[in-house]
């Protein structure tokens, strides 16, 4: 299947990347996230509102979103204000907050599903014993990105897993906090995932009198 390498057509084949952008997704500016949040509720779609908080909150990788059952984020009838999420990906569990907005849209989500604690908190269109996929998850980002304007090729479902991590990183340059934010094992992958560089570490570094 495929060409060869000494088929005359083979220099003539474009590469499978050319013109897309590849590589780490953008991370929602502020302004964008309440942008986002506006859209939603202008549009009434209250379960990818709550999708949204959540995964802002949560900092967590999409198929780690799409798993968070009911009984992950309630207990005795309330909406918990810290979780904790065993990752798919590392085995290793990753706590989070759950601020004020997040906990009144996912509060009022779950009213309306309805449900068990041991049912997932977004089920799948299909068979609502399962999980949303992560593909469906994906083109709803797509819809909520090219909703407020913004180049649909720039974002993903990883924006909102960077986007919190991004703006704590900003704000505090504490790199170990957002390694323990993002469960990461090593602050090496953290620095490659926020995309640190010598001019973010001479920035720090000129910001800091001893």
């Amino acid at each position: 299947m495929g060409h060869s390498t000494m088929d005359p057509a083979f220099h003539e084949l474009r590469p499978w990347n050319e013109g897309r952008l590849v590589g780490a997704k953008r991370a929602l500016k502020q302004q964008q996230v309440w942008a986002i949040r506006f859209w939603l509720d202008q549009h009434r779609r209250l379960r990818d509102r709550a999708l949204f908080d959540l995964a802002i909150d949560s900092k967590l990788r999409g198929c780690d979103v799409v798993k968070v059952r009911i009984g992950d984020l309630v207990s005795g009838g309330r909406v918990r204000d810290r979780a904790i999420i065993m990752q798919q990906k590392t085995k290793r569990p990753v706590q989070f907050e759950l601020m004020d907005t997040a906990r009144k849209t996912i509060r009022a989500w779950l009213e309306r599903r309805g449900g068990t604690l041991n049912d997932f908190v977004f089920p799948s269109r299909n068979d609502y014993m399962a999980h949303m996929s992560t593909r469906q998850y994906a083109r709803l980002v797509r819809e909520w990105v090219i909703g407020i304007g913004l180049p649909p090729q720039d974002y993903g479902t990883h924006s909102l897993r960077r986007t919190k991590a991004s703006i704590i990183y900003k704000a505090t340059g504490n790199l170990r906090a957002v390694q323990i934010l993002l469960g990461h094992a090593k602050i090496d992958s953290t620095v490659r995932y926020l995309g640190v560089d010598v001019e973010d570490a001479l920035e720090l570094a000129e910001r800091t009198e001893v």
